[in-house]
């Protein structure tokens, strides 16, 4: 089962990351200035994460796969990790259809 990880970036900013059963991290968030805002961003997670037309794929320059997962207003709410093809990241977003609606939320923001 996937869990939610919040931790504290070294600007004080709070953020997300989304776990795989295997530990692996298969989406992580954008920075957000309070802990409140940042649960908001995995509620959303849990929501846009079974919507498809809402993983945004991409190709970075060096020819590398990865995607968005957008908000309902088209903010990036989470950035996957780069992958070596097309069919990676096609797992990639099924892992995070998969484990997103019942992960568990652990907060590491204040170890």
């Amino acid at each position: 089962m996937g869990k939610f990880i919040i931790s504290k970036r070294t600007n004080g900013d709070f953020q997300f990351n989304l776990k795989a059963g295997n530990g692996q991290v298969i989406l992580t968030s954008q920075g957000y200035s309070t802990r409140p805002s940042c649960e908001n961003g995995i509620g959303s997670v849990k929501t846009y994460s079974q919507e498809d037309s809402k993983f945004e794929r991409n190709t970075a320059n060096d020819g590398r796969c990865y995607f968005n997962l957008k908000a309902g207003n088209g903010q990036i709410i989470g950035t996957s990790q780069m992958y070596e093809s097309d069919n990676g990241m096609e797992n990639g977003i099924e892992s995070v259809k998969n484990n997103a609606p019942h992960a568990h939320v652990e907060d590491e923001a204040d170890l």
